[in-house]
């Protein structure tokens, strides 16, 4: 029930950064209401194509759309004041990434896939939707030029199959994983951490 209400939380919280990335190219309503369900829930069906894993979350739960897409379209009238919660927005954020990664690599353990593949998985869930908004907006992902931010979905996929393996309680191991990873994200983010970038400025012509 915990990793659920999580979830709920982040899928509002990602709805809604997408929603203010519309506002920001002035996209119409359907626009914002669009981007903030592709932002929301485009990781997990990303994963679930990929994995053959049906049906998809969001065709499952129905309301899932109503959620996000309502969450979207609640943030216009509330646009004003959401720079006020910006720190708010990080942490819940940095909270959706832990738990989508968790949600991912626990589908693909169900499925008994090679270990890499359920790391994979939880990369892909945590990830994908802020890459699709991105793509969406004509940005250069926020994943490819930011703070650590896949490497922390795969820190927290790796200790969250490693604990399993090791026959460590399941919540024991679905809370050590969040936990660390929830902090490795916010340490980079009060630190500016990011991994090392490729500059090539030269002509080859």
């Amino acid at each position: 029930m915990l990793l659920h209400s999580l979830y709920l939380i982040a899928i509002v919280a990602e709805a809604m950064t997408a929603a203010l990335a519309a506002g920001k190219r002035s996209m119409d309503w359907v626009g914002v209401c669009l981007l903030g369900c592709v932002t929301a829930l485009g990781g997990g069906s990303a994963r679930d194509i990929l994995l053959d894993h049906h049906p998809l979350s969001w065709v499952e739960h129905p309301s899932y759309l109503l959620i996000t897409g309502g969450a979207a379209l609640l943030t216009i009238p509330a646009a004003r004041v959401m720079h006020r919660l910006h720190k708010l927005f990080l942490l819940l954020d940095a909270i959706g990434l832990v738990v989508f990664t968790v949600i991912g690599a626990n589908i693909a353990m169900a499925l008994d896939l090679p270990i890499v593949i359920v790391i994979a998985s939880g990369m892909i869930t945590g990830c994908v939707g802020g890459v699709l908004r991105d793509v969406l907006c004509n940005d250069i992902p926020l994943l490819f030029r930011s703070e650590l931010y896949a490497t922390v979905s795969v820190v927290t996929g790796g200790i969250y199959v490693a604990g399993l393996s090791a026959g460590i309680g399941h919540d024991l191991v679905t809370a050590a994983a969040m936990i660390i990873g929830l902090a490795l994200r916010l340490l980079a983010l009060r630190f500016n951490w990011s991994m090392p970038k490729f500059v090539y400025t030269r002509d080859l012509h």
